[in-house]
């Protein structure tokens, strides 16, 4: 009837007389989904595609990140509507309940407090969990670098001595060569008081500090990070089936997917890989062109930069990344200008 009528009047008229919405005639008129339900059937099948492989543990604001990433336009309230709307939740990180440590006979203090790193192997950070399967225990020892909260150094054993520890600082160190002057930081437990532990950590210059006892909160960085691991890799009852898939799904988290491609809300969803790789390019920058951090827009793109504005529009090109670091790291402005000389002092970091 609104057609014929719309002969004579117009369609806000007729749609007006009968008592009938302009938007319900249109889609009576024109069968099928608007343009706005394809584009979110489409983004949801994208959503559902970033969540499936990384195995449900990202919540909206890392899926919208990584939409983001890949060149996608979204909203994180979009994405988060339409993740509940498809009944698409993260897992859940379990309560964090703080446990004691038997404390060694020799302690250190704590060097770190109000210490802030401004490049990598400045201060490492360690801690022992416990894992369970039913086939007995495990026990899981890592060692994080505190400035890109990458895993430098871990070691899944079957006892609780001090060479759990030991084999850990040593596949770190495998792969990193810090400078004298390291903080290596723990709780007071009696793995990290031990000669085996502080003999090398004396060996490579390092200054061992620990936590006040009972306080796990000063090694914070470190029970988070088992925090994220025990939600994102663990069975749901905490348990695994043997140990050797334990030691699998263990190595498969920490390798491939957490230093790797899991992005860091810390770190601006960087991965702690990418963050640190990115850092060595700021500096290399830096050092070779200092001009290039307050450079053009049509300068960035010949430099690699997509995006027409700098922080915050930009994906993280070098060159943008280059002045999140001049911003947020003032110690930074010192690199740019004049390599720092190693040193074994707190001023390193002031």
């Amino acid at each position: 009837m609104i057609k014929e009528l719309s002969v004579k009047f117009g369609i806000k008229e007729s749609c007006q007389v009968l008592g009938v919405s302009r938007s319900g005639y249109y889609q009576w008129v024109k069968p099928g989904r608007s343009e706005r339900a394809k584009a979110e059937a489409k983004l949801v099948e994208q959503i559902v595609e970033v969540f499936e492989a990384n195995k449900e543990r990202y919540g909206s604001p890392r899926v919208t990140r990584e939409l983001r990433q890949q060149g996608v336009g979204c909203s994180e309230n979009r994405v988060a509507r339409l993740m509940r709307e498809n009944e698409l939740v993260a897992r859940g990180k379990k309560a964090f309940r703080p446990r004691t440590t038997i404390a060694g006979e020799r302690v250190a203090p704590n060097l770190i407090k109000g210490l802030e790193p401004s490049a990598p192997d400045q201060i490492w950070v360690s801690d022992i969990t416990y894992v369970s399967t039913l086939e007995g225990w495990l026990y899981l020892a890592v060692i994080l670098d505190l400035f890109s909260r990458k895993v430098v150094g871990w070691k899944l054993g079957e006892t609780l001595q001090a060479e759990l520890v030991v084999a850990a600082l040593k596949n770190a160190l495998v792969l990193r060569q810090p400078d004298p002057g390291l903080y290596f930081h723990s709780d007071q437990g009696s793995q990290y008081s031990s000669d085996a532990v502080r003999k090398p950590l004396t060996v490579i210059g390092a200054n061992l500090s620990m936590s006040a006892q009972g306080n796990c909160y000063e090694n914070a960085k470190a029970e988070a990070f088992f925090s994220t691991l025990k939600g994102e890799c663990f069975p749901e009852r905490q348990v695994f089936d043997t140990k050797a898939g334990a030691r699998r799904e263990i190595f498969e988290y920490i390798e491939i997917y957490y230093n790797n491609r899991r992005l860091h809300s810390a770190l601006g969803y960087h991965t702690p890989s990418q963050y640190g790789t990115e850092f060595s390019r700021v500096i290399d920058i830096g050092i070779s062109s200092p001009q290039s951090i307050d450079v053009a827009s049509e300068d960035r793109a010949l430099q690699g930069c997509v995006s027409p504005l700098p922080l915050p529009n930009c994906t993280g090109c070098a060159v943008c990344f280059s002045r999140l670091w001049v911003l947020r790291r003032p110690t930074l402005r010192l690199r740019l200008a004049k390599p720092l000389e190693s040193q074994g002092s707190r001023s390193r970091f002031r």
